[in-house]
């Protein structure tokens, strides 16, 4: 189980370090992940308490990896450069504005 974490927040590492694939490794982040990981496995089967612990501050931290690298994705797609008119906002988040009957305006 604490593979899987480590697997996981490696990957969100690797998924927000720019450049080619094997440079994120070189980072502060990636040695001190590592170096906590390998510092602090349990040998035996007991149970401790600051292992625990330790398991869910990882756990919290993938999470952020994780919600960081989804905030950034959704930013780069819905940031709009530019003013978009009401009709392309509705439909950006699956709404349609209202048609206005006889195609001017209220009148008949």
């Amino acid at each position: 189980m604490a593979a899987r974490l480590l697997r996981g927040i490696l990957k969100e590492l690797r998924s927000l370090s720019p450049g080619p694939g094997g440079i994120y490794r070189e980072s502060a982040a990636y040695k001190y992940i590592t170096e906590q990981f390998r510092k602090n496995q349990v040998t035996s089967e007991k149970l401790c308490r600051a292992q625990q612990e330790l398991y869910h501050q990882a756990s919290t931290y993938r999470c952020l990896l994780q919600s960081v690298r989804q905030h950034q994705a959704l930013h780069q797609e819905y940031h709009g450069k530019r003013e978009r008119p009401t009709g392309e906002v509705a439909q950006l988040v699956g709404l349609k504005l209202p048609q206005q009957p006889g195609g001017k305006g209220w009148e008949k």
